[in-house]
């Protein structure tokens, strides 16, 4: 049996930052790749006012382990309060792909 792998999704105001922090997380292979989407238009509640704004969002692939340390490292760097940041199991899919995550990722050094 495999390791579990996620999709980690990510939201932010900035493609550039998000561009930046994702290629920091696959460099440290935290996540195997992000795949990126803009731009996509959120409407929310903040601060009691309603909010329509334009995001972008990114969906990283990576093992399930990981998530804690992206949350972490997301929370410290974002420029929001309160980021979107939400993990999805993976049930099931390529193989081949799956162990792709697995090779790819590992977690950090103490």
């Amino acid at each position: 049996m495999t390791e579990p792998i996620c999709e980690v999704i990510i939201t932010a105001d900035s493609e550039e930052w998000l561009i930046n922090f994702t290629r920091s997380l696959v460099q440290d292979r935290l996540a195997a790749c992000g795949q990126h989407i803009e731009p996509i238009r959120s409407i929310y509640r903040w601060e009691g006012r309603i909010h329509d704004d334009r995001e972008v969002r990114v969906a990283l692939h990576t093992r399930t382990s990981l998530v804690q340390h992206i949350v972490d490292r997301t929370r410290q760097a974002h420029p929001y309060d309160v980021p979107c940041i939400l993990a999805i199991p993976i049930d099931g899919g390529n193989p081949d792909y799956i162990q792709w995550v697995i090779s790819e990722t590992t977690e950090p050094s103490s």
